[in-house]
């Protein structure tokens, strides 16, 4: 089985994606509580700023110091990554490759044939890369699975290229 998933086609950069590295990327989604009530979208930059001033202020109140919390919290984190199922959205790496203006449409290439889809579609796309804490192996080496969830019992498997036409 192939691990790397090639994006072709009407691109201005054709792009190689490696899932296998996915797991320590901050963008992944943690797809155990995507699909439920728990999850909430979060705006990065917001997140971040926000983070930054939480550090900030505890830095002036308190000195740099790193509290035990720091140790449990990675300690947490680290497990999560070993038990979690995850997956990516597709969509940055689609502007990564920067669509040709006549492009249209976006396709996965399975060993069984084509899946093609309006290439505006591919902000409700999720490759999944991990079950359980183990990378998609069987049909691997990601899951193409609809944003609102409706094929999670029967995702697009086998993905062996995404071209964009």
């Amino acid at each position: 089985m192939e691990t790397i998933i090639p994006v072709t086609g009407n691109v201005k950069f054709s792009i190689t994606l490696d899932p296998t590295v996915w797991i320590f990327d901050d963008r992944r989604l943690d797809l155990d509580t995507f699909f439920t009530d728990q999850h909430v979208e979060r705006d990065e930059m917001e997140e971040y700023k926000e983070a930054m001033g939480k550090h900030w202020s505890r830095e002036i109140m308190e000195g740099a110091t790193f509290p035990p919390t720091l140790k449990t919290e990675k300690k947490y984190e680290k497990q999560k990554m070993l038990t979690g199922t995850f997956g990516m959205l597709l969509e940055p790496f689609i502007k990564n490759a920067e669509p040709g203006e006549s492009a249209t449409t976006f396709s996965f290439v399975t060993g069984e044939g084509e899946h093609t889809f309006p290439l505006k579609d591919a902000v409700d796309m999720i490759l999944q890369y991990s079950i359980e804490g183990k990378p998609v192996k069987e049909g691997g080496p990601v899951y193409v699975l609809f944003r609102d969830g409706s094929n999670r019992d029967n995702p697009i498997k086998g993905v062996t290229a995404i071209r964009v036409d």
